[in-house]
């Protein structure tokens, strides 16, 4: 009588531990799950800031780069949202055009995001938006000395 209780015993303490051992694989697989759909919906976002840079909508490519970086906290997409942000900034067609801005993004994106394929073409931009920002400091103090020599 005495083994037939430790076998149920132990049948018993068996499917309980297997219930804790499903109820804990549950909550990874759900929290993995909760993971991909962010990463869905930053790539979702992604899709639509490039078609409408595409369409011209700079504002509306902005907002939606915007959402990018805040679903994907420092990992990719992040980094394509920070270049696109930085192609917009810089854009000849963007009216709100900003080169110190894009700079900033350009460099941030360098800077949390070594690996990333869109480093390369980041360290370009910086290195042309410097120039721009360089020849625009030396056309304000031509100014600024042709206005001291007409005085």
């Amino acid at each position: 009588m005495g083994r037939k209780r430790s076998r149920t015993w132990k049948y018993i303490y068996f499917l309980f531990t297997g219930l804790i051992s499903l109820f804990l694989t549950g909550c990874v697989i759900s929290e993995n799950i909760k993971k991909i759909q962010e990463d869905k919906e930053a790539y979702g976002h992604l899709l639509r800031a490039k078609d409408l840079l595409a369409h011209g909508d700079y504002e509306g490519s902005l907002k939606e780069n915007r959402k990018v970086l805040s679903l994907a906290d420092n990992k990719p997409p992040a980094d394509e949202a920070l270049f696109n942000i930085g192609l917009i900034y810089s854009h000849y067609g963007y009216q709100k055009k900003d080169y110190k801005e894009s700079l900033n993004f350009y460099r941030r994106l360098v800077r949390d995001f070594p690996g990333s394929p869109l480093v390369v073409q980041a360290k370009i931009w910086i290195g042309v938006l410097e120039v721009i920002e360089k020849t625009k400091q030396v056309d304000i103090e031509i100014e600024e000395k042709k206005k001291e020599l007409s005085r």
